[in-house]
């Protein structure tokens, strides 16, 4: 996969799963934390989009299409893309060892696109600090810390020589996950419950084609990407650059 596909799978699939519905609708948050569990776990963009063809194809043979309803969510293709990421994987082993091609990290995203994108993260993150002092202060703490740690990610970007954006991703990564289990703690018990209560009516069409590790990785997405909305913050993956 090359860096720009990378650094740009959720919008490709985004607009890939527009396309195969013939409109141009909001994806939904089920679908986002669905799109993040397959970046997570390395599937490659091509193998994703392979399963989003095959699931189009399987439910258009079905009863439900020729009733006239339309595949609304990508958890319909969930089987169907981790089918192909499989054959993609067993083809690469079958293929033997080929020559790495160096990465053109530079290429990618310019110094400069990634400073601004640093310095907006830090700012929104910020104004939230604010926000939340004399409400939750811990939580202020906590996301003042997140800051200065971004400021500290951005000044690698200072440094001479290639970037190592998967490095970068790696660090940013840490700084999410551990911002994540702040704002869970932090949380009311009902926001939690609502949340979970929305995935599970969201999840309920398509709850018997996911598997037990699959559905509680979605669950921590899913979650991630609530929490991080209630408290108004910016994702900090290099993902969300575009």
């Amino acid at each position: 996969m090359s860096e720009f596909n990378y650094f740009n799978y959720f919008t490709e699939i985004e607009e890939y799963f527009w396309q195969k519905r013939g409109a141009h609708l909001l994806v939904s948050p089920l679908d986002w934390a669905i799109v993040e569990t397959w970046q997570k776990a390395g599937i490659p963009l091509p193998a994703v989009l392979k399963g989003i063809d095959r699931a189009f194809e399987s439910y258009a043979r079905s009863r439900r299409a020729a009733g006239g309803r339309q595949l609304k969510s990508l958890a319909y293709c969930v089987d169907a893309v981790l089918d192909a990421a499989e054959e993609e994987k067993e083809a690469a082993a079958g293929a033997g060892p080929t020559a790495s091609k160096a990465k053109e990290d530079t290429e990618t995203f310019s110094r400069n696109e990634l400073r601004m994108f640093f310095a907006r993260n830090i700012e929104k993150i910020s104004a939230q600090v604010s926000a939340m002092r004399a409400a939750q202060p811990e939580v202020a703490s906590r996301l003042e810390e997140a800051c200065a740690r971004i400021a500290g990610v951005a000044q690698l970007l200072e440094t001479p020589g290639a970037l190592e954006l998967e490095d970068l991703e790696r660090r940013l990564t840490v700084i999410e996950e551990k911002l994540t289990a702040v704002l869970t703690a932090s949380a009311s018990d009902d926001f939690l419950v609502d949340v979970r209560r929305e995935l599970d009516r969201q999840l309920a069409p398509y709850r018997r084609k996911m598997t037990a590790a699959q559905l509680s990785q979605l669950e921590r997405q899913y979650m991630q990407k609530r929490l991080w909305e209630r408290y108004n913050l910016p994702r900090l993956s290099l993902f969300y650059l575009t």
